[in-house]
Formats: structure tokens, sequence, C-alpha cells
């Protein structure tokens, strides 16, 4: 099933890029992924939890960077899982295109989905590309959030406190008036 999908961030593309291809920063974006294991040659284990409808599967599974091209802004990724329960396995093909777009940062996203299983016949209906499509829009604020903490500024140094001789002896006069009364 093949699901086009688009969305925006204020932030300028070389941020969101550096954030969309680092696996292990951006899978806490997308709710109910979570990465488990670095496998030390570009791709992790993890695990993807979702709710279809009246149904819920957790699965297990890979995912890693397939193509990246940083002069284009184009990233593949491949990701593949087997349900915990035995009852079906999802694999999916996701290639993110970044361009600038006011001032901000156009993703546009082309996934290639293959459900087995029981969660295969919610397929019917478009139920899968509306979840999708929900998970997508989550994922996409969930990101801008991430940027915009991550950009906070640092707080000005305070001032230092000029006078200090001139507090400090006026205090020390005050304390001298109230004990020499």
């Amino acid at each position: 099933m093949k699901i086009e999908s688009t969305f925006t961030v204020t932030a300028p593309v070389d941020t969101v890029w550096s954030r969309l291809t680092d696996v292990a920063l951006v899978a806490p974006c997308l709710p109910g992924a979570e990465i488990t294991d670095d496998r030390g040659d570009g791709s992790y284990g993890g695990t993807f939890t979702v709710k279809l409808g009246p149904a819920t599967a957790t699965y297990d599974g890979a995912l890693g960077i397939e193509e990246l091209n940083a002069h284009q802004h184009k990233v593949t990724m491949v990701a593949h899982g087997t349900d915990r329960r035995g009852q079906g396995s999802a694999s999916a093909t996701i290639v993110s295109t970044l361009s600038g777009e006011n001032g901000g940062t156009r993703v546009d996203v082309s996934s290639d989905v293959s459900i087995t299983g029981r969660f295969a016949r919610f397929g019917r209906g478009n139920l899968i590309e509306e979840v999708s499509r929900r998970l997508l829009g989550q994922f996409a604020t969930n990101l801008q959030a991430q940027i915009e903490l991550e950009h906070v500024p640092e707080p000005a140094p305070a001032a230092p406190v000029k006078g200090i001789r001139v507090a400090l002896s006026a205090i020390w006069a005050a304390i001298r008036r109230r004990f020499t009364r």
C-alpha cells in the first residue's frame, strides 16, 4: 500500500535534515516507536506499537537507512518487524524528501507499507492510511517541538552587581545602627 503525505517544520532545511537522518534522535518523535538496540552498522533494533481500530499490535524489528542523498535532501529508510503474538508482520520503505518553503522545511513522505496477518484486513476501508496520516501528523508536531527545544537560546548571563561595596557598606551600617541603639 502506497501512502503519500506532506508536512512542514518551521526550521531551516539543514536543521530538519540533521534531525531526520539521526534515527536514534528522531525515533521518539513517532508515537509508539522505541529504539532498543544500536547495531553499529547504521541499523537499529526496536519496537513499534500501533492501534488500528479495536486492535493493538507491538512489532519487534529493525530500521535502517538504505539510501542517503544529502545533496538532494532525500533519505530512504527501511523497516520491518514481526508481531510479538506471532500474528503477522509489517514492512515499510519510507522515502522522505526535504525542500525549503517559506522560511521552513517541507517534508514529502512516500511510504510503501506491507502488512500481513490480522492487521492486513484493516487495509480495507483506508483505516491503515488514516492511522498512518494521524501518526505522521503527531510525528511532525513532535519533531517541531524537539527542534525548538534544541534551539532554545541560552539565557543571558546575569549582569554583575555594581557597587557591591556600597551595598555591603549600607547593610553593615544598618546592622551597626540597629545594635548600637
